[in-house]
């Protein structure tokens, strides 16, 4: 009877052991990490390598946990190496530890430590404002300014690298812009998960007299659509509806849209975002990819509205940097009243109130002739009587030219006016 429990009490002490020594070997402070080394490849990947501990406990499963200087990015992975995209302007410092495993309560080994140096060159040599924008999933440019410190006959030289190439490649459609210095290489969309992959950007010299700047491009950011293209513009129940084809390589739901109106009566541009495609409500295209529409309701008649379009990537599908594309073509439609008709009335009513004034004018000196006829002067008929025969004989021929004169018009005057009375 005594034998059975002898052997409980020596169950329990086995399994007491166990877990003591399970917690000694948790709570023992692990060995450093050793042979850790830096290296470079392809333009900016850091790789830190290292070896496991020298002297660790069989029965721990190591990991190795690391950070930065800055205490950012700490990870903790079995895997003894790091890999990392970073710029290499300034010094890069990494910090490697083990434990026994991935809990942070652990009390880790020493760390160590292994920095990167950032490249030889003065750095008021190396150029600033380097960015790059990948255009409509195609091709990549890249402009930046040169360095304070550079002679300006420095001939710069740009190298690019991801993911789908076997070594980096150097650009050869290099130019100036003012005074940017811009080079642009073909890229298109990589697949797949173009949008976990970056893009390596490396600009130096040829002498090698500047400091090489590198970049790091994550290809969901700095996207630029080209501009889309209006297909129809209706003008239909008293509402306007604006089908445009978006850009070729993105989907519909990966963009977001923004729509300009003007009409030639209010002279105002409206930019207006869309917000829900209204391409159920078409008359053709409704079901093709790539097409959106856009209804704008309480149109002014007799007017003319001109519209355009414009588009950016959104947060669905790319990073949300505001890079809009260019405006689209404008398209009119509409119809306002003629302008060529109040021109014409311009030009013809003061032509029309000349000619009648003139009528006027012609037609009032003959009633003032019918009203007022002439009255012979006396004092040139007795003068005309008792002075100089030849003058007399003369004078008198002037009156009874003029009297004759005045008789005919008073005459022709009254005739008019007796056919007008005649006339029934």
């Amino acid at each position: 009877m005594a034998r059975p429990a002898l052997l409980g009490e020596l169950l329990v002490l086995l399994l007491w052991t166990a877990t003591v020594g399970q917690v000694a070997v948790a709570t023992e402070v692990q060995p450093p990490v050793t042979n850790l080394s830096v290296s470079v490849e392809n333009l900016c990947t850091i790789i830190w390598t290292w070896s496991p501990p020298e002297g660790a406990s069989p029965n721990c499963t190591l990991r190795y946990f690391s950070h930065f200087d800055d205490q950012q990015d700490k990870k903790i992975a079995p895997e003894t190496h790091r890999k990392e995209e970073l710029p290499l302007d300034e010094k890069i410092c990494l910090q490697v530890g083990s434990q026994c495993s991935a809990n942070e309560s652990e009390k880790p080994s020493p760390l160590v430590k292994k920095c990167i140096s950032p490249p030889e060159g003065d750095p008021e040599s190396a150029v600033t404002e380097l960015k790059c924008i990948w255009h409509n999933l195609s091709y990549m440019k890249c402009s930046w300014l040169p360095g304070r410190n550079t002679s300006p006959d420095t001939h710069y030289t740009l190298y690019y690298w991801y993911s789908s190439l076997e070594k980096s490649r150097q650009c050869e459609n290099i130019y100036r812009e003012g005074q940017h210095i811009t080079c642009s290489f073909k890229l298109t969309k990589v697949e797949p998960s173009f949008e976990h992959q970056n893009v390596q950007i490396m600009v130096k010299d040829n002498a090698g007299k500047i400091r090489p700047s590198c970049k790091i491009v994550s290809l969901t950011s700095y996207v630029k659509p080209d501009p889309p293209h209006i297909k129809h513009l209706l003008l239909k129940n008293g509402a306007l509806l604006v089908q445009w084809k978006n850009p070729q390589n993105f989907r519909s739901r990966c963009l977001t849209y923004e729509v300009e109106v003007s009409n030639t009566q209010t002279d105002r541009h409206t930019i207006l975002e869309v917000e829900e495609d209204k391409c159920q409500n078409s008359e053709s295209d409704r079901n093709m990819e790539g097409i959106s529409c856009f209804q704008l309701p309480g149109v002014l008649a007799d007017a003319v509205y001109t519209v355009r379009v414009r588009v950016k990537t959104n947060k669905l599908c790319f990073d949300d940097n505001k890079l809009w594309s260019d405006w689209s073509e404008a398209q009119s439609i509409g119809k306002e009243q003629n302008s060529t008709f109040y021109t014409t009335m311009l030009l013809t009513i003061p032509v029309f109130v000349a000619v009648v004034v003139i009528i006027l004018l012609f037609y009032l000196k003959r009633l003032k002739i019918i009203i007022f006829p002439p009255i012979p002067d006396p004092g040139k008929i007795f003068k005309e009587m008792f002075g100089d025969q030849n003058d007399d004989t003369l004078h008198w021929k002037k009156y009874d030219i003029y009297e004759k004169q005045s008789k005919e018009e008073t005459d022709s005057v009254v005739l008019i006016e007796n056919l007008k009375k005649a006339a029934p």
